[in-house]
């Protein structure tokens, strides 16, 4: 495991560190960078992702993010030269999830599905505002959902994650909330009235 300390650094200095580290790599390593915003997460993990690297990252505390980046050897070429100080990739778009499957028809397949949209939805260029969540769709950020990753990745590049408190009270869960925060039904109303676009599965 190697550790890049880029807690202060303004851009491109998390992403410049980081790309020294990778280079540096004789063969498979975990590199783990730390960072105290969201722009650095968003620019780390896009440069890191066009080099080939498997990347996730978690929001550990109040302005303190880790990226971990699984590689197989040094990035070829100049992969992701370009990404050293990209503005802020949240647009206003809100994901409005009521369902812990997708579709329907076969329940498990449905539950394949949703964890593959969520999982995409991490590859957008454009990442959404806030994700919603409610009805079946609270169980997704609770403890044992398989899209835990992906939602704390996304939760550590600026995506607000709310999940319906009632919701939650109904099915037992509100001490199981693995990522992001309660909501009410007003704040889900407000949330939906003001988004530029909204996608539902």
């Amino acid at each position: 495991m190697i550790t890049v300390n880029a807690m202060g650094d303004n851009c491109p200095i998390p992403v410049i560190k980081t790309k020294k580290a990778m280079q540096a790599l004789n063969g498979s390593e975990t590199i783990e960078v730390l960072v105290d915003n969201e722009i650095a997460v968003q620019n780390v993990t896009k440069m890191a992702s066009s080099a080939g690297g498997q990347v996730s990252s978690e929001k550990t505390g109040e302005a303190e993010f880790k990226i971990t980046i699984q590689m197989e050897g040094a990035p070829k070429g100049e992969a992701g030269a370009e990404e050293t100080c990209a503005p802020d990739a949240r647009g206003n778009m809100v994901v409005a999830v009521s369902s812990d499957r997708m579709g329907s028809g076969n329940d498990e397949l449905g539950k394949v599905l949703i964890k593959g949209f969520i999982f995409a939805v991490t590859q957008l260029d454009t990442l959404p505002k806030t994700m919603l969540f409610y009805n079946g769709g609270a169980t997704l950020t609770t403890e044992g959902s398989d899209s835990l990753e992906d939602l704390k990745s996304l939760e550590a590049q600026g995506v607000e994650i709310m999940t319906c408190g009632t919701c939650l009270d109904y099915y037992g869960l509100k001490d199981k909330l693995a990522v992001g925060s309660v909501t009410n039904m007003y704040s889900i109303v407000e949330t939906l009235a003001n988004a530029g676009k909204i996608i539902k599965p």
